[in-house]
């Protein structure tokens, strides 16, 4: 029987982690039928964030009200999405994905990559099958982007991502505002040095909410694909 987990509350912990329940997706899971526990807080404040009241909200959910959700869920979805917010913020999401993994779930993490420490733990202890990793930008316009000096971790995380044999996807948000194309290139050509291979999503913004930033549309780039090299396929995402 998986360990229960109990309702902790402390100066360390939110007493409620979970901001939302997404009950079904067929889009941010590859190839699975999912559901996605939202985990309010994060250590970034990304101008084109398009849920504050997420990254800068309290959560209105208990993991092991979250559990009960997903045990009456378990035979019709494949696996679960943590997203946020940053879901590595919270210890317990140690034990609450080994709960969905005896569960016969996979699970997938969103992520920014700022606690490579805590990846590296559930990549090595089997809790985590499949890995998006937000590729914000590069160290000149990292902090203006992110409100956070936190590049120096993402690089962590990408090189363990590298290194190890879990599913994993790279995906940047793009705004013509805050990166140009050139940059653009340049973080491509960053990731095949890196020595990283496979596809590069880009997402274009594209938002009729509230951002924490209060930014527009931006102009949409056009013709991505063609700076794909012979590691890196660049994929474009709501162009």
């Amino acid at each position: 029987m998986s360990p229960k987990i109990e309702r902790t509350v402390n100066k360390e912990r939110i007493a409620r982690p979970i901001f939302n329940i997404t009950p079904f997706t067929l889009l941010d899971y590859p190839g699975k039928i999912a559901c996605i526990l939202w985990f309010a807080g994060c250590n970034m404040r990304c101008i084109y964030c398009y849920n504050p009241e997420i990254v800068m909200g309290k959560g209105k959910l208990f993991l092991d009200q979250a559990m009960v959700f997903i045990e009456s869920r378990k035979h019709l979805i494949d696996g679960v999405v943590l997203s946020g917010g940053e879901c590595t913020l919270h210890r317990d999401i140690i034990p609450l994905t080994r709960n969905i993994k005896d569960k016969g779930l996979d699970v997938k993490i969103d992520t920014n990559g700022a606690l490579p420490e805590r990846i590296d733990e559930m990549i090595n202890q089997g809790l985590v099958d499949y890995i998006a990793l937000d590729f914000k930008s590069l160290p000149k316009n990292f902090e203006s982007i992110t409100g956070s000096r936190l590049f120096d971790a993402f690089e962590s995380t990408l090189q363990l991502l590298i290194q190890s044999k879990i599913a994993y996807e790279v995906r940047t948000t793009v705004h013509s505002d805050l990166i140009s194309v050139d940059e653009l290139k340049q973080m491509v050509k960053y990731l095949d040095t890196k020595g990283y291979k496979g596809k590069y999503y880009i997402q274009h913004f594209t938002n009729g909410k509230p951002t924490i930033g209060n930014i527009n549309d931006g102009k949409p780039f056009k013709d991505l694909i063609q700076y794909s090299t012979k590691n890196i396929q660049i994929v474009e995402r709501g162009f």
